[in-house]
């Protein structure tokens, strides 16, 4: 049997104390255990280990070479020791800090591995305490509330009568929301405890992979039967189990196979630019070494053919060309300071130093989340400084991604919601104030769970952050991240909807608790059009994947038995008492309130709502009837017949219906909607997965169609009228980026038929949309033409636009649909595939209710942030998934598109007419150019930024192909911006690739969410924003920003400061060594070329090691060419950096050029001062070493404005400092002074 372990892509899992041992031996003698190791060394392996990686650096290399020639006696330089010590240093230096890292690993190891879980034991048939590194594949684990999850585990059992149980991934993704699993679903009803001697099945999965949202197989039981297993079936290591008393899971990935530590990729590294400029430069430098060798070799071989009577002992019985050639490797070593060994170190070094200050950046820190900047990659912080291209995500991004509920179009009749607008423009921004109060619980001063309200939920643990080892800031980022989130779904700004008063008066005209039908003047309403009004707030309520919770209780669940108010019965009678009878449409005639529920395509139910009782009961209302009479409805259903309510036909009615059942009648009230909130201890907290689904819930509770708890099967919606009703839920299927829609399939609690509600991009449901034909068709068609009105509307406002539409199937069409969902749901090979196929089906000829427009505010300072950029000289890009009238109305307010800029549009509709569209642009653009440089010099410096580019996913795509990406380059290249709107997250990661490469220029991408990763990824520096969506982006990126506008100092301030220093670092790195090497090149010619030096061999190895090194690493850590406050209001000066180019070609042989001439008068003024004394070579090397020195240290004081401070502090006392640059002189003239005396004194 252990074969089928191995057998294609899939692993067999068995209980480890079943009946089947012989052949779970057998399975499971490959599978690794629980235990995780992410050291990289152990204490045999460490020397060893640790020396290979180091010697992976061609540089270590070079420098061992050069320490094993030394001992060859016929080429030896110095004391076969001291060439030995630089190295020695540097292996130790490396070798003491990856100890120290991998001692961090081995005990962060050690704490994860000796955490206590509950494992089921065979021969004592009870569950024992076990570490987590003695869980096994096929051991079962019981854990209990607020507890990690030591191993990916199958859920087998719950608690929850419903089989259903929630987990928070914060510690996985960075998500704080509640995520929902689910027991397998054939398994035994959940009333009795799980007893693991009874399971018998066998499991069949995947084998280990890095894909969290994926896990595809099937469990087959002992009768053979086999039931399908899917993601929302696994619980995932490291995530934590919330608001579930008690579960049960069989381990089938541990330790390193499961999909937690599979994505521990660890710290991100990448290479520079300037450090592939730097290997360059020292490839440079062992040129100019070879040819100094050679020169010293063909010097000394012509030396000694030439010498004539010798007056001192020379090796005459080598011949000269020998005698050169080990001149030559002689001279290799003793020139082995121009290879820069310290200069790897030293830059190593400064990067952590500037990291640092990076990092503690007070103006970088945001206090409502209590976090900062991170550095998650810690060798490209240079390349902040050289960014030409900036690609930015939309929402959540330059939005807050805080979601609120502005307006909405019912039926083709648009509600403004003028009240809820006013209260957005005075709505002041607030602190966090309900940290305390999240769904699962939180304490706002900890951000750790407190205990669920069950028996035994009492057992707290601590959040372990098992992705990555190497740092436990980032748990406490995260867990720092966690009350802020949880509180922004919740935020007032979101639950405070102000209803409609014209929405409100037409549910008036259906949900009064007494009806009067009286003046003659009154106009009809439609029924159709309320049929609409309560699908679509149903629809708002129920089609999603929220979690209900309170401060008092955990989480709200569907009791099992439900029962409303009044009786089904009486609902309908009250109905029919209203004598709402439409004509028939299509079908047999119905009453209207099975039209209600049923009609057509629809499904809805909607009842009058009780005021809100005080404690004492009483508690007046504050409106009446006035709303009913502000204004009249406008018949949109023209034709419409009888199918209307005529308040003048109509007899006076009145309907009486008891608000809890035990207290007064309302009478004569009407519905009464306002924005107060229910009492604090009743109050409802939703747990959505994204802003967008929250503020759509609160959206419908503001007109009582409030969503009251949830379970797997049922959900429970409280409705005007009654207090709660039981809706069963069939099936959820979730929204996905090529759908882009979600829909829930329920059970209509009073018809019993099966209805779909759907919301999703305009684009999608739009075109899913029926068109109906005979009578029906005027009125669809009407709806459909105003509500895309609407959608264009609220896009031109910068609104988020959803579409809303609905779906009844009849039971037959529904059953062979299911036969087809269940088979997809139980496939292992292309189970995805099949997913979608069934939800498309499933997902046609709905019938359009209305739409939604919710407002994303700009984040602060977002229009000066771009602004400063692009006068920088960084070309700002957006890439977004909404729709252009959103996109450009988003562009306009953070000033990327300006009113005097020309927008160009790229919509097309093939790829020809793409090719052809483009080609038009560019003549646009060019003509565009020349008119605008016919005008003055003002204008013309701007022409080439007057164009902004409009392009959709479609017209993209085209755009990307081979055959015209360069047209697109082109044209992208007049433009001063591009705005891509409807793009996949594919196109965004393509978008980057093709202007980083084929343009060749520096790109940085930021985004907030998971749909953003490959864009960071991708880019030459990523940066991802912790916001409303996870942590997804910010995982993946190199830089962790909170908010947009840290750009700006990110940038032009450390960037520009990072990328300075480190580019003159280097520079006066090569300059130090060439220049203090030319000193003993020179010597050769006065000493035969012989190898010989004129320096102690100590000082020529200390030269790099102590005498220069303290120096270029306080320039390279806090030097600043310019001041912050400069730097930010001057933003051009960024763009100045990388115009002047401090570090190319030229830069680098100016300062090559710069060491020779220095090191001619080093050398020969010493030279010429000593001519025709007896001094030895020691006392001739000692001025030249230390008039060399003071140079090189005195040139990095020059060039340094902080070490120039320093010892002007120092030196200057009497120096005013408002003197500026005349100090400097002062100080530049006195120490020539110095140095003058000490070379008068050598003489």
């Amino acid at each position: 049997m252990a074969s089928r372990r191995v057998s294609g892509r899939r692993r067999t899992v068995l209980a480890r104390h079943g009946p089947r041992q012989q052949e779970y031996e057998a399975v499971s003698e490959k599978y690794k255990g629980n235990a995780i190791r992410t050291t990289k060394y152990s204490l045999l392996t460490f020397i060893p280990m640790n020396l290979f990686q180091q010697f992976h650096r061609v540089a270590n290399i070079y420098f061992l070479f050069l320490a094993l020639l030394n001992w060859v006696p016929v080429v030896e330089a110095f004391e076969k020791e001291i060439t030995m010590i630089p190295l020695l240093v540097v292996l130790t230096v490396i070798a003491i800090k990856d100890a120290l890292e991998d001692y961090r690993r081995y005990l962060f190891d050690k704490k994860v591995n000796n955490n206590v879980v509950r494992v089921f034991c065979g021969k004592q048939k009870s569950y024992l305490d076990r570490c987590w590194k003695d869980v096994r594949v096929g051991d079962f684990v019981h854990l209990s509330c607020n507890e990690i999850i030591p191993a990916d585990l199958l859920l087998l059992y719950s608690s929850d009568p419903h089989g259903v149980c929630y987990i928070e991934t914060a510690n996985l993704d960075g998500e704080t929301n509640l995520k929902q699993r689910q027991v397998v679903s054939d398994l035994a009803l959940q009333d009795v405890d799980f007893t693991p001697e009874s399971f018998h099945s066998r499991i069949e999965c995947e084998n280990p992979n890095n894909d969290l949202s994926r896990f595809r197989g099937y469990i087959e039981h002992s009768s053979g039967v086999r039931v399908g297993l899917h993601s929302s079936n696994l619980l995932l290591r490291s995530c934590t189990i919330r608001n579930t008393e008690t579960v049960v899971g069989i381990v089938v990935y541990a330790g390193h196979e499961t999909k937690a530590m599979m994505n521990n990729s660890g710290p991100r590294y990448k290479r520079s630019k300037l450090e592939k400029r730097l290997n360059t430069d020292v490839l440079w430098c062992v040129v100019v070494l070879i040819v100094m060798c050679l020169t010293a070799a063909l010097g000394h071989g012509l030396w000694l053919k030439n010498l004539k009577d010798p007056i001192f002992e020379v090796d005459g019985e080598t011949s000269p060309a020998l005698a050169g050639f080990y001149v030559f490797w002689t001279m290799i070593i003793v020139l082995q300071v121009l290879i820069p060994i310290s200069l790897y170190v030293s830059i190593e070094i400064v990067k952590l130093g500037q990291i640092y200050f990076i990092h503690n950046d007070l103006d970088l820190y945001n206090d409502q989340l209590d976090s900062r900047i991170q550095c998650r990659a810690l060798n490209i912080t240079e390349d902040l400084g050289q960014i030409q291209y900036l690609f930015s995500d939309k929402t959540g991004t330059l939005t807050e991604n805080k979601m609120v509920f502005r307006r909405c179009s019912i039926y083709g009749v648009e509600y403004p919601h003028e009240e809820n607008a006013r209260r957005l423009e005075v709505y002041e921004a607030e602190p966090n104030e309900e940290t305390n109060r999240t769904v699962t619980l939180k304490s706002g001063f900890s951000g750790k769970s407190l205990s669920c309200r069950s028996v035994n939920c009492n057992r707290s643990s601590v959040s372990l952050h098992t992705l990555t080892a190497e740092s436990m800031e980032e748990e406490d980022q995260l867990s720092n991240h966690v009350p802020a989130r949880a509180g922004v779904f919740c935020s007032r700004m979101a639950k405070d909807v102000v209803p409609d008063p014209e929405l409100v008066r037409k549910l008036n005209c259906l949900c009064s608790s007494v009806l009067y039908l009286r003046d003659s003047s009154s106009k009809t309403l439609s029924s159709l059009e309320l049929t609409y009004i309560t699908d679509f707030f149903l629809a708002l309520a129920i089609c999603n994947s929220v979690v209900v919770s309170s401060p008092s209780q955990p989480r709200h669940v569907v009791p099992e038995a439900q029962t409303p108010l009044k009786s089904l019965e009486e609902i309908k009678l009250m109905f029919q008492r209203l004598s709402f009878y439409p004509p028939q449409i299509k079908g047999s005639p119905r009453s209207f309130t099975s039209r209600l529920f049923t009609r057509g395509k629809t499904g809805s139910f909607t009842f009058p709502l009780p005021t809100n009782n005080s404690t004492n009961g009483s508690h007046s209302a504050p409106e009446s009837n006035q709303e009913t009479n502000k204004g009249q409805v406008d018949l949109l259903a023209k034709g419409d017949g009888d199918n209307s309510v005529n308040m003048e036909d109509q007899e006076e009615l009145e309907v009486h219906v008891d608000a809890k059942g035990d207290g007064p009648k309302q009478d004569g009230k009407d519905l009464n909607i306002d924005v107060e909130l229910e009492d604090s201890d009743d109050e409802l907290l939703y747990e959505a997965e994204s802003p967008d689904e929250a503020a759509l819930v609160y959206a419908a509770r503001a007109y009582h169609c409030t969503l009251r708890g949830r379970s797997a099967e049922s959900l429970l919606v409280e409705l005007p009228g009654i207090d709660s009703l039981s809706v069963q839920l069939l099936h959820i299927l979730p929204f996905d980026s090529n759908r882009k829609r979600m829909s829930v399939v329920v059970r209509h609690p009073l018809t019993g038929q099966v209805v779909v509600y759907t919301k999703g991009a305009d684009s999608v449901i739009m075109d899913l949309a029926e068109t109906p034909k005979g009578a029906e068709q005027e009125i669809y068609s009407h709806v459909r033409e105003q509500t895309q009105k609407h959608l264009d509307s609220y896009a031109r406002e910068g609104l988020r636009t959803l579409c809303i539409a609905t779906k009844v199937l009849e039971e037959e069409e529904y059953v062979v649909w299911l036969k087809r969902q269940l088979l997809a749901e139980s496939s292992i090979e292309n189970r995805e595939e099949l997913l979608l196929e069934s939800a498309e089906l499933l997902e046609t000829d709905l019938n359009l209710l209305g739409c939604t427009g919710i407002v994303d505010r700009l984040q602060e300072d977002v229009p000066e942030t771009i602004e400063a950029l692009q006068k920088a000289g960084i070309k700002v890009w957006v890439l977004t998934g909404d729709k252009q009238e959103t996109a450009v109305n988003v562009a306009n307010a953070c000033k990327l598109l300006r009113s005097d800029d020309q927008l160009l549009t790229a919509n097309c509709g093939s790829k020809d007419s793409c090719a052809a569209l483009l080609e038009e642009l560019i003549l646009e653009v060019q003509s565009g150019g020349d008119g605008l440089m016919e005008r003055t010099d003002e204008s013309s410096s701007s022409s080439a930024t007057s164009f902004v580019l409009v392009i959709d996913g479609r017209t993209l795509e085209w755009a990307l192909q081979d055959e015209l990406k360069g047209s697109f380059l082109e044209l992208s290249q007049k433009c001063k911006a591009v705005i891509c709107c409807r793009s996949t997250p594919l196109q965004k990661s393509k978008m980057v690739h093709l202007i980083r490469d084929q343009l060749g220029v520096m790109a940085l991408a930021v985004g907030d969410g998971a749909n953003d990763v490959s864009m960071i990824q991708v880019a030459d520096v990523g940066i991802g924003i912790s916001g409303q969506e996870g942590m997804q982006a910010v995982m993946s990126s190199d830089f962790a920003i909170s908010r947009f506008k840290h750009l700006k100092k990110l940038l032009l301030v450390h960037g520009h400061w990072c990328c300075h220093r480190l580019a003159n670092m280097i520079l006066y790195f090569i300059y130090k060594n060439v220049m203090y090497v030319n000193l003993l090149f020179w010597y050769q010619f006065f000493c035969g070329f012989s190898g010989s030096v004129m320096i102690n061999a100590w000082v020529l190895i200390l030269f790099n090691l102590v005498f220069t090194s303290v120096p270029p690493l306080i320039y390279g850590i806090l030097d600043q060419d310019r001041p912050a406050e400069a730097l930010m209001k001057l933003p051009e000066l960024y763009k100045a950096e990388q115009t002047s180019k401090i570090y190319v070609s030229s830069t680098f042989w100016i300062s090559v050029l710069d060491a020779f001439y220095q090191s001619l008068i080093c050398f020969f003024i010493p030279y010429f001062a000593l001519a025709g004394s007896d001094v030895g070579d020691l006392s001739f090397g000692s001025p030249i070493n230390t008039s060399a020195l003071f140079i090189i240290l005195l040139h990095q004081v020059i060039e340094s404005n902080t070490l120039f401070k320093l010892i002007k502090s120092v030196f200057v006392t009497d120096v005013d400092p408002r003197a500026g640059a005349g100090a400097q002189r002062r100080l530049v003239l006195r120490l020539h002074a110095a140095l003058q005396c000490l070379l008068c004194g050598l003489r």
